[in-house]
C-alpha cells in the first residue's frame, strides 16, 4: 500500500500542544458573556423608507430604474408576473435590486427572457425569480435585494437592503 506523499507528520507534542490550545480557546468562549450588538458598540444600520414608484408604473417583465438608498446607488423595480421570494404586491411578483455588480461594481442589464441580471465584466448571472442569487460567475454575494412594502395607494417603498451595496462599508452613508 502506498502513502499520500503530501501527509506531514505530527509528533505526539505538537498534537497534545494544539489539543490543549483549542480547549483553551473553548472554555474562553463559554465563559464570555455574548453582548447584543448594540451593547456591543456596533452600529445598526436605519434605512430611509424611500418611495420608488407605484404598481401602475410596472409593466410586466419590464425593469423600472430606480436609485435606493441613495441617488448614488442605482436600481431596478421588476414587475415578475408570478409570486417570488422576497415579492409584494398584490401577485407577490414585484421586486428590487441593485444595478451594480457585488463583484467589481459593473452595471448590470436585465435578461428579460431570463429574468437575471448579468455583469458584463466577468459574466456573473443573478437571478431575480430567487431573491438574486448569484448562479453564474466571480461573484462572491448575491445581489442586493431592496426590502419593499406597498401601502394602500399602489405606492412601492424601499425600507432595506439585504446585502452590503458594492463599493461602501455601510448602505446607509
Amino acid at each position: 500500500m502506498s502513502r499520500c506523499s503530501k501527509m506531514v507528520d505530527v509528533g505526539r507534542r505538537q498534537f497534545l500542544r494544539g489539543g490543549a490550545l483549542a480547549a483553551a480557546g473553548a472554555a474562553t468562549a463559554t465563559v464570555l458573556p455574548v453582548q447584543p450588538a448594540k451593547a456591543a458598540g456596533m452600529a445598526m444600520v436605519d434605512y430611509p423608507a424611500n418611495r420608488l414608484g407605484n404598481v401602475a408604473d410596472l409593466k410586466p417583465n419590464e425593469p423600472l430604474d430606480v436609485a435606493y438608498p441613495d441617488d448614488d446607488a442605482p436600481g431596478v423595480l421588476l414587475k415578475l408576473g408570478k409570486a417570488v421570494e422576497g415579492g409584494v404586491g398584490p401577485e407577490g411578483d414585484i421586486v428590487g435590486f441593485s444595478t451594480m455588480c457585488p463583484h467589481q461594481g459593473f452595471p448590470l442589464s436585465y435578461n428579460a427572457e431570463r429574468r437575471t441580471m448579468n455583469c458584463p465584466g466577468h459574466y456573473s448571472v443573478f437571478d431575480c425569480e430567487a431573491g438574486g442569487q448569484q448562479t453564474w460567475g466571480h461573484a462572491t454575494q448575491n445581489l442586493p435585494q431592496y426590502t419593499l412594502r406597498v401601502d394602500d395607494k399602489g405606492d412601492i417603498y424601499a425600507e432595506g437592503v439585504d446585502e452590503l451595496l458594492y463599493g461602501r462599508l455601510s448602505n446607509v452613508l
